[in-house]
């Protein structure tokens, strides 16, 4: 005889779950943004230097791809001969010197300052800038992905140490570098296919043509 399947219980008026509204005005210190982010794994948010939460939009797609492809090739590089260097995802969150978190779609430390953090300091948001940093544009210039706010971002690693930033925009098949000390100022490649980083760290290099592919 056929089991039938169990009933459906409805759930009461008043108890469907409702979005999460925050005031406005509403500022977190980093440790409470870290609490908050451990009450929703799912959320993917960043904090300001003033304490304002920024939630970051699931990528399409093609993002995700590139962004996939573009830690494939740091990793590489690595491997090939770069142990000096550790590579991070953009599920990681750094606690800049400002009091901000943010998340870079790639990043790369130094293996001395990594080691120099404490192993509590390792297992939370890591409390450094990231020695190279890199972020995918998406197709539309809305929201935090958009070119409008990436560019800011990338100021404001730069304010915080940052060595290198290297801003891809897939649509363009264009590259903005920026480096430590040009605050505001970012040299332009046009139609590029290659990006050297050895300013950074002999024989690091990108293969452009593997990320604009979609």
């Amino acid at each position: 005889m056929a089991l039938a399947p169990p009933a459906v219980t409805a759930q009461p008026p008043g108890l469907e779950p409702a979005p999460l509204l925050l005031p406005s005005n509403l500022r977190l210190t980093p440790e409470q943004f870290e609490q908050v982010c451990q009450a929703n794994p799912q959320a993917v948010l960043e904090l300001t230097a003033d304490g304002l939460l920024i939630v970051m939009t699931p990528t399409g797609g093609e993002t995700g791809s590139r962004n996939s492809r573009l830690l494939i090739q740091l990793g590489l590089a690595l491997t090939r001969g770069q142990p000096s260097l550790r590579i991070f995802d953009s599920s990681t969150g750094f606690l800049l010197p400002d009091g901000s978190v943010l998340s870079p779609d790639a990043a790369l430390v130094l293996e001395e300052r990594w080691q120099g953090l404490s192993p509590e300091q390792r297992r939370r948001f890591p409390p450094l800038c990231p020695d190279l940093v890199v972020e995918l544009v998406s197709p539309s210039d809305a929201g935090p992905r958009g070119i409008t706010d990436l560019r800011r971002k990338m100021d404001l690693y730069q304010a915080n140490g940052a060595r290198l930033g290297w801003l891809l925009l897939p649509q363009e098949r264009a590259v903005e570098i920026w480096r430590g000390g040009q605050q505001g100022m970012a040299e332009r490649l046009e139609n590029a296919n290659r990006l050297d980083g050895s300013e950074l760290a002999e024989g690091l290099a990108l293969d452009l043509e593997d990320i604009w592919v979609v």
